[in-house]
């Protein structure tokens, strides 16, 4: 990697990502939000060159925008990479060496909230071999789903994924329910579509969420004009949360109790759940 990395912003594999965030409650009854993000695709390898030549980015310390290991994972500031190894072969998907990305929100000025992040892990021939989901709740809780993708996936192919609730989230939504993924390898779009649904036989679809955004190169200019676009985002999406639930007990939404969180940290894919890609 070339010295003038951070100048062009051509040859980091890690890139920056601006579009909108939205979630749309079906029953009991309509309830809609959406908001401006920013969102970083961090290649796990390329953090000790990122805190070193990128301008008011920084691994593990403080600065304007930054990542800290501890927010992720095992959360105790251990490196990424091992933990996400480790859990892919709890799976029977021994990838080592294989590009491993994580899509999120920067941590800014400090403060950062992260209700899903994504783990893309790759082969050693750079194809995708999985996804792990890790999602966060308001009271401090992490828990990830780890699917793997159809071996005969290609890189333009839609990928579909279902997986059992099996963490707490929201308040205002039961457990018993069944999510379905569908992405696509982030490229110079990104697009992330989650649906959740009842899990009884043919039961309705409670929640859709999703993400669309553009890429754009990282680089020091443009990690800044993200900062001055969304100076108080991580404070936005933290109050926004709390606002859209008080909108919801207002209009009525059941509250359910919090349950004992799973005994995993990840929950690893086991047929019958179903993955596949689609070409589209």
């Amino acid at each position: 990697m070339t010295e003038n990395t951070e100048v062009t912003g051509t040859a980091w594999k890690s890139c920056l990502y601006e579009g909108r965030v939205m979630h749309r409650r079906l029953i009991p009854f309509r309830h809609r939000f959406d908001y401006r993000v920013f969102s970083l695709l961090i290649d796990l390898d390329e953090l000790p060159l990122l805190d070193r030549k990128m301008a008011g980015f920084s691994h593990n310390r403080f600065n304007l925008l930054s990542f800290q290991d501890r927010d992720h994972g095992a959360r105790d500031g251990s490196p990424l990479r091992p933990w996400v190894e480790a859990q892919l072969r709890r799976a029977g998907l021994d990838v080592p060496g294989g590009r491993i990305s994580l899509l999120c929100f920067p941590r800014i000025l400090g403060i950062v909230f992260n209700p899903l992040s994504v783990y893309f892990c790759r082969d050693d021939q750079d194809r995708l071999r999985a996804i792990l989901y890790e999602v966060k709740n308001t009271f401090g809780q992490q828990h990830g789903y780890l699917l793997p993708v159809a071996e005969t996936h290609q890189a333009d192919d839609v990928i579909v994924q279902r997986q059992d609730k099996e963490f707490y989230v929201s308040p205002f939504m039961p457990m018993e329910c069944r999510y379905r993924f569908r992405l696509k390898e982030p490229g110079e779009r990104l697009s992330i579509m989650i649906r959740q649904e009842s899990a009884a036989e043919k039961g309705p679809e409670m929640l859709i969420a999703s993400q669309i955004a553009t890429r754009e190169a990282l680089t020091g200019r443009s990690l800044l004009t993200a900062f001055l676009r969304h100076p108080l985002m991580s404070l936005k999406i933290i109050g926004g949360i709390h606002w859209e639930a008080l909108r919801l007990w207002r209009k009525g939404a059941v509250f359910h109790t919090r349950p004992k969180p799973p005994l995993e940290d990840v929950t690893v894919w086991q047929p019958p759940l179903s993955v596949r890609s689609t070409r589209h």
